[in-house]
């Protein structure tokens, strides 16, 4: 088994000719849509929305597939040069079509009866979300000058921030016993069996921050900086709002998800306090113990292992889904190890138009990797269920994005679980425990920080020590008497890309989101059985299409209400029940 992936299906290197070709052939291509787009104007609507579209399917398809090569080979090597050239050349030369994009829209937005426009065309019909999405977003839009000069100065700005973090964080030396070693190394120990490694690979982990601390708090005021820029020059009363709109989603369902999760935090400090009171502390669980093994039975997987681990455990659910990941393992869709350079964490990056997706992790061996993998193939199982749609309707917004991993990591846990005797369901309880405390509890301190920065940016630059105030704060606020507040992490901005992204903010409301709405489709798919999964394949078909309530609605949900979003967290409380329960029986 391949334990990197191959990118063959992009380009086979550098050195192919097809690679070589597009990259010349670049600078045309964007011409050519520039051409369409100055062409638009009076005359036949309907032609010149179907010309529009056709020349936007082109274009997308082939920066697709030299900015998804490109941006995989710099994520297992951010030291690699050509593709750190061929990435800039590429946002440079998308950055001189956005006031031709922001033409287009306008386009779209004076066309009088747009709706029966549409309606008049099958092709059009199935852009109809598209196209309405552009008119309401040409409301927002600056002068085409204005597009132009701010998507250009992204590229040295927002943009490369960003991938200053990402550099910085891949390549930091990190001290340990006498060597050296990655970030994601010393963090994959956090989940050692050894409580004096976790606690020394935290404390080498801490020292090793400040190194960068000061860059990456330079990147990280100026990247939400101009965040609260753009938010006010294109009409938004915040950088939340903007980013609830380009996540197709009311700030009601936020409130409501929000409210939900705030008056739930007590009962994940239940099962802190009680990890913690079995490990043997008496002032909360210490941050580096979050992801200490707990129980009988804690397997370590090798790559083998985990695929048949996975395979077994969805077959009885979506027969295509395991086949899918089984493709995935034999066909060297997966990038496993950490290795030098290599980007931390993991992601799911998909190619619709060669069906494959491509994963990268930073495999250890643990349940908790096993189930990184369901979680990130439950991404690729997304991008399969687009696959019948247009080429431009394959793209969905931020809270949906996490509802099929999160929705595998619910169906791997619960069937393991449900197949554990008793000395192993505690161990398989705490790391169920332990994902969901990060996608919500640590979601929600995420959260208030990013709000904290956002708004303190406005006005004051924040050096490396008042980062760390908020966000030992928000952690506080967050984790309560959970946590023992003299082992906090007062770093996490640094490691964490979520924040890094100028057109991107507040990436960390939608893994809550994801992960109770897939405990709410988990609980539909336990009452309807093997009916449910056409409509679950249907809902995830319909993210591309459809704001997030709307989707929801398929399903017969309200998330403007906190009644769905309190019986998703009141699942997780049986679950604390049972593990609070265990760690009692066991003394």
């Amino acid at each position: 088994m391949n334990q990197e992936w191959s990118l063959d299906v992009l380009y086979k290197g550098y050195d192919d000719p097809d690679f070589i070709r597009d990259m010349e052939r670049l600078p045309d291509k964007i011409e050519e849509y520039r051409k369409v787009v100055a062409s638009l104007g009076a005359g036949d609507e309907k032609g010149q929305l179907t010309a529009l579209l056709r020349a936007e399917e082109e274009l997308d398809e082939f920066i697709r597939r030299l900015d998804l090569f490109l941006s995989l080979k710099q994520s297992v090597d951010s030291t690699d040069e050509q593709a750190a050239d061929g990435v800039s050349r590429i946002m440079d030369a998308m950055g001189t079509v956005k006031k031709d994009e922001a033409a287009a829209k306008r386009f779209v937005a004076s066309i009088a009866d747009l709706p029966a426009v549409i309606d008049s065309d099958e092709f059009l019909s199935d852009y109809r979300y598209r196209l309405m999405q552009m008119k309401e977003e040409a409301d927002h839009l600056l002068t085409g000058e204005a597009e132009d000069v701010l998507a250009r100065m992204d590229v040295s700005a927002g943009q490369a921030w960003g991938n200053l973090q990402s550099y910085l964080t891949s390549t930091v030396e990190v001290d340990w016993q006498g060597k050296k070693t990655t970030l994601s190394h010393i963090r994959n120990l956090a989940y050692d069996a050894d409580a004096g490694v976790r606690r020394a690979a935290y404390e080498a982990e801490l020292a090793a921050y400040p190194k960068v601390a000061a860059s990456v708090a330079f990147a990280l005021n100026n990247i939400k900086s101009q965040a609260n820029t753009v938010a006010q020059l294109r009409g938004y009363s915040s950088v939340l709002d903007m980013t609830l709109w380009q996540s197709r989603m009311s700030r009601k369902t936020l409130n409501a998800l929000m409210d939900s999760v705030q008056r739930f935090l007590p009962r994940f400090r239940q099962y802190l306090r009680a990890k913690g009171e079995a490990l043997g502390h008496e002032n909360g669980l210490p941050w580096y113990d979050l992801f200490a093994p707990l129980g009988e039975g804690e397997q370590n997987f090798t790559l083998e292992e985990a695929r048949e681990y996975l395979v077994s455990h969805f077959r009885p659910f979506a027969p295509d889904m395991a086949e899918m990941m089984e493709e995935a393992f034999d066909h060297a869709w997966i990038d496993f190890y950490p290795r030098p350079g290599k980007e931390g964490g993991a992601f799911c990056a998909g190619y619709p138009a060669k069906r494959q997706s491509f994963v990268l992790t930073n495999f250890g061996g643990k349940l908790g990797d096993v189930v990184t993998l369901a979680h990130e193939l439950g991404h690729a199982y997304h991008n399969r269920c687009l696959e019948g749609n247009r080429p431009l309707n394959t793209d969905y917004p931020m809270p949906v994005a996490e509802t099929a991993s999160t929705f595998n990591e619910t169906v791997i846990m619960s069937a393991a679980i449900a197949d554990a005797g008793e000395k192993e369901k505690l161990a398989l309880l705490d790391s169920r425990l332990s994902d969901l405390t990060q996608s919500i509890c640590d979601i929600y301190s995420r959260y208030l920080f990013e709000s904290e920065v956002v708004e303190r940016r406005k006005n004051s630059f924040l050096f490396p020590a008042r980062l760390n105030e908020i966000m030992l704060d928000a952690q506080k606020k967050s984790y309560g008497d959970g946590l023992d507040p003299e082992f906090l992490h007062p770093y996490m901005w640094v490691c964490k890309s979520h924040y890094y992204s100028a057109s991107l903010n507040f990436y960390n409301f939608p893994y809550a989101f994801g992960a109770l709405f897939a405990l709410g489709l988990y609980a539909r798919y336990k009452e309807e059985g093997e009916s449910f999964v056409p409509k679950y394949r249907a809902l995830l078909r319909a993210t591309a299409t459809a704001g997030v309530e709307d989707v929801a609605k398929t399903a017969g949900i309200d998330l403007t209400q906190t009644e769905f979003w309190d019986k998703s967290l009141a699942m997780i409380g049986e679950d604390i029940d049972t593990f609070i329960s265990l760690v009692r029986q066991k003394g």
